[in-house]
């Protein structure tokens, strides 16, 4: 079977802050870590009232500090929001805090809106086609023959995993030519993710790195102990979806039951869409729609994520999907 690894959105929750956010998320990881997942990502995200992983480099540095195997990294950083110098230097200061448990997913977008991102004093026009070049010079920096007269100290020489991330064909094309991992956000964007896998598949060159294609999608996963329990636990994630979309976004709402039969066709049509890429259910359930979404797209390893407003909730969910994957592995 396939790895399992966790994408944590750092949810503040109504009623929450960030600092109770960052400690559930050090729970989260801690209990992943217990139950076999392979990676825990966090994501870059500004200006956005329900995400606390702003500083994602930072808050990779405390989830790894309270772990000791799980492989830890961003999913991703967002490269036109900053200097390749200062991302090397960054996780080269991480991976050698932590050797062997880092990774560095890569997007192009801003992860915020255009006054944030105009705020963090960045060229809109031409940062998403440096994109390409940005990657290639990052590389660099890690190499232990750097091109560049400027070297990242910490960083030269450092062997950090480095994952493109997209939702586009343009991360796949870019994934395969470099000879890199390759990570779609099927998770809340899941239009082209079969073309975006084919393409990526279908054109990859074997590189210093990677000797074959390696695709690692993002899913998300409600699991509780029945279907109706695990449906009203999903309402949370679709008023986010909704806010969100209406340029309303907030914190991580409360569970309403009967939330989306209150939703006009239009919203339900976006949920439907939008959340096509998931697992709502009991553990039959999700192991089921998990199984098929696999069959389906010939994953290399999942990323799994759980918007749930209630902690504990969210812990069982990783939970269930743990053993159910345990279970198809024949390790119980």
């Amino acid at each position: 079977m396939i790895p399992l690894s966790v994408l944590d959105l750092a949810p503040i929750t109504e009623g929450s802050d960030a600092a109770q956010s960052f400690r559930n998320s050090v729970d989260l990881a801690q209990a992943a870590e217990r139950w076999g997942y392979n990676r825990y990502w966090l994501a870059e995200h500004h200006g956005m009232p329900g995400i606390a992983s702003a500083a994602t480099a930072v808050l990779i540095g405390h989830i790894a500090g309270h772990t000791s195997r799980i492989r830890v990294g961003a999913g991703g950083v967002m490269l036109p929001n900053h200097s390749p110098l200062v991302i090397a230097e960054q996780f080269g200061t991480l991976a050698s805090l932590y050797p062997g448990r880092i990774d560095l997913g890569l997007g192009r977008a801003p992860g915020s809106d255009q006054a944030t991102a105009r705020a963090m004093r960045r060229n809109l026009a031409s940062d998403a086609d440096e994109f390409p070049q940005d990657v290639r010079e990052l590389m660099d920096y890690f190499s232990s023959e750097q091109k560049r007269q400027v070297r990242a100290v910490p960083g030269a020489g450092l062997d950090v995993p480095i994952w493109i991330l997209g939702s586009s064909l343009f991360g796949a094309q870019l994934a395969a030519a470099y000879g890199l991992p390759y990570a779609f956000a099927s998770h809340f964007a899941p239009g082209q993710m079969m073309d975006a896998i084919a393409v990526y598949r279908d054109t990859f060159r074997p590189s210093a790195r990677l000797d074959k294609p390696y695709v690692m999608l993002g899913f998300n996963v409600i699991a509780a102990e029945t279907d109706g329990e695990a449906a009203v636990l999903a309402t949370s994630q679709q008023q986010a979806f909704v806010n969100l979309r209406s340029g309303r976004p907030g914190r991580l709402q409360p569970p309403v039951p009967g939330y989306l039969e209150s939703l006009g066709p239009q919203e339900r049509a976006m949920l439907d869409q939008v959340l096509s890429c998931s697992a709502v259910g009991s553990p039959a359930t999700v192991e089921r729609q998990v199984q098929a979404f696999l069959a389906r797209t010939g994953a290399d390893e999942l990323m799994l994520t759980c918007q749930i407003f209630d902690h504990y909730a969210r812990l069982r969910s990783y939970q269930i999907v743990g053993e159910v994957h345990h279970r198809e592995r024949g390790l119980d």
